[in-house]
């Protein structure tokens, strides 16, 4: 079974991550939720990125505000797909969060969602993992024809009422 680790900087991160392990469970994939801090439990993190692959773990995704180097202290330990996403902060409104994320080095990247983009971070990993599980690939075709059924419908309803003015 596919397996992804959400993982969070600070236990403040949680309402943002809820959104991201909402999405992974929608399309069947195992998750691990944990908090581990890139600045205050560094042992831990370079323990769990090292050990990620061995662990059944596919994709990790990092959720980090102000300096937000934990995805790309996990990227570093790992050869795993590492998707950060930026937590929005009282200091500049998660700028200072994505840019943290987005700016890695040469050799170390980091793909990256919008500032609070919890539901894309999982999306995300799940659409590298449909790559090689066909049924989460199935899933995100219907996900995405249900999208597509919901504009295609509040077209319809716009027109009319368009037509009414």
């Amino acid at each position: 079974m596919a397996k992804v680790a959400v993982i969070m900087g600070s236990k403040s991160d949680l309402a943002v991550v809820k959104s991201a392990v909402a999405a992974l469970k929608e399309f069947g994939i195992e998750v691990e939720v944990r908090v581990i801090s890139a600045h205050r439990t560094p042992d831990e993190a370079h323990d769990f990125a090292k050990n990620a692959a061995k662990n059944g773990i596919e994709v990790i995704i990092c959720a980090a505000g102000k300096a937000a180097h934990l995805g790309g202290v996990m990227a570093a330990y790992t050869t795993l797909p590492v998707i950060g996403l930026p937590i929005k902060t009282d200091m500049m409104g998660g700028l200072d969060s994505l840019l943290s994320i987005v700016q890695m080095p040469s050799g170390i990247p980091v793909a990256t969602v919008g500032v609070n983009g919890g539901e894309n971070a999982g999306i995300l990993a799940a659409q590298i993992l449909g790559i090689k599980y066909p049924e989460i690939a199935e899933k995100l075709a219907a996900y995405k024809q249900k999208m597509k059924d919901k504009i295609n419908s509040d077209d319809a309803a716009v027109q009319k009422e368009a037509a009414e003015f």
